[in-house]
């Protein structure tokens, strides 16, 4: 059973009141609140443990250090990975994109060849790799979507040829909630021998994940969008992928030998770490990958998929709303205008009435391009959340339909 009301209260900031209204907080999609188990986590790290990693071998550094690689095993079996070597910890999914970028990319990709991305991605899914094909020469492809927010999937096999080298897809899209056929996109894509490159930062906190299942060669996802700190991410990559990859950054904690003539490197997933990392976010991040074993994932996407059609209900039979990518499975994130009013100005009242919301371009502008519009409403939904919350905000678009109109 979902008990709501105890999973509420293992968030001590839903008790907060913004502008003596209470917080209904509905941007999950950027970064989720914290339950206790995690932020308790971090200061006992703090006031107990404290020490680095991997280098010494007094007490509180092998401590530190077996904490630090429990959190890498904990992520293993939480995302279905083989091996622990195969999970890198990184400052978040951007980084984790750069680090294929620049690792894969430089190794792999030359003039004349090919990269795979769509037309929904974010901004971090999206420029490392514009970037990376200007300074290779290679050329970037971008697979549309739908008016109805559907990847046009179709088309695929098309984009695929002799000279593609990877190919990049966001699971669900921040932006419109998309959830992608992930499973079908990679086994594509591996009939013309083609890596996949998963972008999970919005669907590592809604679903189950198995990347063995779905078979992907590289999966990244952020931590704080799934109830940990900021600042940790982890990049899944397949073993075989990562062995031939190039380190990304150099320095401590990923070398083997250093002489004067010639440096050796570790192997995965250490050649990948260089320098002390984040522990504290890391370890953090053990806590709510617990935590959200604890209430189970199935459970958790049954409650979200009650909101989500619950909102979708109230938003669309509000007069004046346009709500985007309607026609596509979704999870997530909804997000809508109002006809004749600005989404700031939207933001700013809901705001004014205790409701966080996102508003802008979501970091995604080729999605509001194709929809013609400067920017748009999101609603992120989570764990957390309740039905009395969706039906404040309907009630406060009303409010701001009638304010700005």
């Amino acid at each position: 059973m979902y008990c709501l009301e105890k999973i509420r209260k293992d968030f001590p900031i839903l008790q907060e009141k913004v502008y003596g209204k209470p917080l209904t907080y509905l941007d999950n999609a950027a970064t989720t609140q914290k339950p206790a188990a995690v932020t308790e986590r971090l200061l006992e790290f703090y006031t107990t443990e404290n020490g680095n990693i991997h280098r010494g071998v007094h007490c509180l550094s092998e401590q530190a250090s077996a904490a630090y690689e429990a959190a890498r095993e904990a992520v293993r079996t939480f995302i279905g990975a083989e091996s622990s070597a195969e999970i890198i910890f990184t400052h978040g999914t951007t980084s984790a994109v750069n680090l294929v970028a620049q690792s894969f990319g430089e190794k792999f990709l030359g003039a004349g060849d090919e990269i795979i991305v769509t037309e929904m991605e974010h901004h971090s899914n999206f420029v490392p790799w514009q970037m990376l094909c200007e300074r290779k020469g290679a050329t970037l492809k971008i697979l549309p979507f739908d008016d109805g927010g559907r990847l046009r999937i179709d088309l695929l096999d098309s984009f695929l040829t002799e000279r593609t080298k990877l190919l990049t897809c966001v699971y669900v899209s921040n932006a419109l909630g998309t959830v992608n056929p992930v499973k079908e996109i990679t086994k594509r894509a591996h009939t013309k021998d083609v890596p996949v490159f998963l972008d999970g930062a919005q669907a590592i906190q809604h679903m189950s994940v198995d990347v063995q299942e779905i078979d992907c060669d590289f999966f990244a996802f952020s931590g704080h969008k799934m109830y940990a700190g900021t600042g940790v991410g982890v990049l899944y990559g397949k073993k075989a992928w990562l062995e031939k990859m190039p380190p990304y950054q150099y320095g401590g904690g990923m070398i083997t030998s250093v002489q004067k003539e010639k440096t050796t490197f570790a192997g995965p997933p250490l050649k990948f770490e260089a320098g002390t990392p984040n522990i504290a976010a890391v370890l953090s991040l053990h806590a709510a990958i617990d935590y959200l074993k604890d209430i189970g994932m199935s459970t958790i996407a049954e409650h979200e998929r009650r909101l989500f059609d619950h909102a979708l209900e109230r938003l669309t039979n509000l007069d004046g709303v346009t709500v985007y990518g309607i026609e596509a499975p979704r999870s997530g994130v909804l997000s809508f205008n109002l006809k004749g009013a600005a989404p700031y100005d939207i933001g700013v009242i809901l705001d004014k009435l205790g409701i966080a919301v996102r508003t802008g371009t979501h970091c995604a502008e080729p999605v509001m391009r194709h929809f013609g519009i400067d920017g748009s409403v999101r609603a992120g939904f989570g764990l957390y959340n309740t039905h009395e919350e969706i039906e404040r905000l309907a009630v406060g678009v009303r409010k701001a339909q009638a304010i700005l109109q």
